[in-house]
């Protein structure tokens, strides 16, 4: 089965399902992430690029992701990508692809990139082109997820969880590849805070460790 992780930027694929990735992987899926912008000159630094790009690698490489694509927009600018050109993207991927299952970012995040990466990715996985994808989940992300004006369209109310008590390990050994993202506890991309809300989803559906997620549509 092949999957598709649409992350923003680099470490929110594994910030928001990096222990489902490693599950997939474990079942013999064949799993995709899509990194859809990466910072870039001149708002940041070449040599930052490179480091988090690395970063990437050493990540997905730990969760045995089979492919890397990287659509090369400028982060932090997406809204400002004629809609044509970002969504076309997305509508080739999929189409490329043909993932059974996607993993796309939650529209009520704080970051305007996950709302728009959000739209765009909705529009390409529209049951209305040769391939239709069966099962599609938001995800959350600490520090993004549940930080914008509180209401019924931001709030993330999750109804699907995956238990990955077998590898919350897998999913922390991968977040701590990208050390320059990680910041102490308490803060929201700490090590401990991440490993917390697996904890606290967990046990919201008496496993030891989970991931959340909201069904957005499925398939039968």
């Amino acid at each position: 089965m092949n999957v598709l992780v649409v992350a923003p930027h680099a470490d929110d694929e594994v910030l928001g399902c990096g222990g489902s990735i490693a599950r997939h992987v474990a079942k013999g899926d064949d799993v995709y992430v899509v990194i859809v912008s990466e910072v870039a000159p001149p708002i940041w630094a070449a040599e930052v690029a490179n480091e988090i790009r690395k970063e990437c690698e050493n990540a997905t490489s730990c969760l045995g992701v089979k492919k890397v694509i990287r659509m090369g927009f400028q982060a932090v600018a997406l809204e400002s990508v004629p809609r044509v050109e970002f969504t076309g993207a997305f509508i080739r991927l999929i189409q490329e692809i043909k993932p059974e299952v996607a993993y796309i970012p939650h529209r009520g995040d704080m970051q305007i990139d996950h709302k728009v990466t959000a739209d765009a990715a909705m529009v390409a996985l529209r049951p209305k082109y040769a391939h239709v994808v069966k099962k599609i989940y938001a995800y959350e992300v600490l520090s993004e997820t549940g930080w914008d004006i509180p209401n019924t369209t931001n709030e993330f109310i999750p109804n699907v969880y995956n238990d990955i008590s077998d590898y919350i390990g897998k999913k922390i050994e991968a977040l701590s590849c990208y050390k320059s993202q990680i910041v102490d506890f308490p803060g929201t991309r700490s090590l401990k805070a991440v490993e917390a809300l697996t904890t606290f989803r967990g046990t919201t559906v008496g496993v030891a460790a989970a991931e959340a997620f909201v069904l957005i549509r499925k398939i039968w």
